[in-house]
This record gives C-alpha cells, sequence and structure tokens, in this order.
C-alpha cells in the first residue's frame, strides 16, 4: 500500500454505478473536493438526480473511460462492471470495483475531515468494517474543534516561516502547544 492523498482538480475522476454504494461514493467524493473534476456515469435515477445535470444516464464506453484517470464502480453486477474494468485496465486507467479485490488498483480508505485535517485508515482493502470501527473511535478523539487548531498552527508556522525559524525549532514549539493544550488526550474505552 502506498498511501496519498491526490488534489482532485488536477485529476479526471470516474463514478460508474448504482444504489446506495454509489450514492455514498458519489457523497464522499463531492466531500473531498471532486466537483468538476467528476464524472458521473449512471442508469440509476435516485444517483442521476442527486448527481445534478452533469450526469451521463448510461455506462461509460471505452473512449470515456480512457479519458479518466481514476475510476469507482460501485453497485453493478459482474456482467456490468468487469468490461468496465477490463477498459480501465488497458487504458492504464486506476480502477477501484467496490468489495472486488481483484479490480481494485487501489482501495480508498476510511477517513475523518476536520477542516484541512485528513485522518485515514485502511486495511488495504481486507476489513472495511473495521477501518469503520476505527473511524467511528478516532471521530471522538478529533472533534469538529481540530478545524481551528489547524489554522492556529498553520498562521504560527507562516510567521515562523517569516522569521526563518528552523524547521526543527518550529516542529518543537508545535509539539509544546499540543502538548500543553491536551489536544491529543482521547476519551478511554473498555478494551
Amino acid at each position: 500500500m502506498i498511501p496519498l492523498a491526490l488534489n482532485p482538480s488536477l485529476l479526471r475522476l470516474g463514478l460508474a454505478g448504482s444504489g446506495t454504494t454509489a450514492l455514498r461514493r458519489l457523497r464522499g467524493l463531492r466531500q473531498a473536493g471532486a466537483g468538476d473534476s467528476l464524472k458521473i456515469f449512471t442508469t440509476d435515477p435516485e444517483l442521476a438526480r442527486e448527481a445534478g445535470p452533469g450526469a451521463v444516464a448510461r455506462l461509460p464506453d471505452a473512449a470515456e473511460i480512457g479519458q479518466l484517470n481514476l475510476l469507482w464502480i460501485t453497485g453493478l453486477d459482474e456482467i456490468a462492471f468487469r468490461p468496465l474494468a477490463e477498459a480501465a485496465r488497458a487504458a492504464k486507467v486506476l480502477v477501484n470495483v467496490e468489495d472486488v479485490p481483484e479490480f481494485c488498483d487501489f482501495n480508498s480508505v476510511a477517513e475523518i475531515r476536520r477542516g484541512d485535517l485528513l485522518l485515514t485508515i485502511s486495511t488495504n482493502g481486507q476489513a472495511p468494517g473495521l477501518a469503520g470501527a476505527i473511524r467511528q473511535r478516532l471521530e471522538a478523539c478529533f472533534p469538529e474543534s481540530w478545524a481551528a487548531r489547524v489554522k492556529e498552527i498553520a498562521a504560527l508556522r507562516q510567521v515562523w516561516r517569516e522569521e526563518r525559524m528552523p524547521m526543527a525549532e518550529a516542529a518543537r514549539r508545535i509539539g509544546d502547544i499540543v502538548e500543553e493544550r491536551c489536544w491529543l488526550s482521547c476519551p478511554k474505552t473498555p478494551d
């Protein structure tokens, strides 16, 4: 596994699918910043409605797949997803067929977003339910207040950069702030 955080505004993303899993994926991709960079292909009226006027009311053809960088496929049976995944691989487009590991060039992670703070959990696609349980636990440890904390530290870091403070000293100061304010104390739960 190579963990990455991708800038969706620099990529051409695609979602092909139907049903609640496709709806969940659409919402997650939009929350991650995939706006105009996301092309949605679906025969599902509910997904098309939520996707908006840019949705294509059919599954993609090989040429459309070849224009993408990444393609998520979800909620389709094997007769529908197999040719899409094979076309993606033939075009060197990274593909993820949800819950079908042999057709996953990458795995989507469980995530927590707090402003610019992004925490991710992965089990390499082997135990997504476990990743979700860990995510729920970490949400309690990293409440919404972390968005403001990140902004505060970013502002301090900018001042220190302008002062030409060595990175090691800035890191020490950040560590001191985190420790003094007990930012990393987490509610205890039984094992």
